[in-house]
């Protein structure tokens, strides 16, 4: 009796309802396979924010650390931004076939053969007798630049205005970080570029939501 009581009380959902719980179910779906923009430009946004403030806290004639340390800690923090971006990389290939797979292929190797023809360039202006003090500027300048060329062909590919829109800002902030002058050219990488990266990530969280 208590079991034909129990059958009774229930009713079938709503159509309404019935929507609402897909949506619901997709979306928690899409957050536990699916990878977020936000929080990749949130982890690049901390470790410019924090990494480029260290080194230019640790330079003249502020000195709170010692430069090597700081410059330490910033290394260890781009390569585990790195390792993420891998990782981020590897999710959003997977499961996808046909052109869009070989896209994102050639766009996340274009990442890796620019950086290192610009890693050979840079070296090799160093042993020719580069002035010690241009050399942060030289890697400073030359891997924003690269950087914001890769966003801005990533906003062609995808049609995405605000991926266009943080390759402009990042060329922009290379740019100013050059005009600035060390050890000035980190707190505009520290500011300006981590800044522009937050942004940009808070900007894909509210679209998202």
């Amino acid at each position: 009796m208590v079991e034909d009581e129990r059958d009774g009380d229930e009713r079938p959902m709503t159509p309404e309802e019935s929507l609402a719980l897909i949506a619901t179910q997709a979306e928690k779906t899409r957050r536990e396979i699916g990878p977020n923009p936000a929080v990749l430009l949130a982890v690049w946004g901390l470790v410019w924010l924090f990494g480029f403030g260290l080194i230019y806290l640790s330079a003249p004639p502020t000195a709170l650390m010692p430069l090597w340390a700081a410059g330490a800690i910033t290394v260890a923090g781009f390569a585990g931004a790195m390792v993420y971006s891998a990782i981020y990389g590897i999710r959003t290939g997977r499961g996808v076939r046909g052109p869009s797979r070989l896209v994102g292929a050639m766009y996340g190797w274009s990442w890796m053969i620019a950086f290192g023809g610009l890693a050979v360039v840079n070296t090799a202006l160093i042993r020719l007798g580069l002035d010690t003090d241009l050399i942060p500027l030289l890697w400073s300048g030359t891997s924003l630049m690269l950087t914001g060329l890769m966003y801005l062909a990533g906003g062609m590919l995808w049609q995405s205005r605000l991926q266009y829109g943080l390759g402009v800002w990042i060329i922009a902030c290379g740019a100013a970080s050059v005009l600035a002058g060390g050890p000035h050219n980190f707190l505009v990488l520290s500011l300006a570029g981590g800044g522009g990266f937050l942004v940009a990530s808070l900007v894909f969280l509210v679209r998202a939501r």
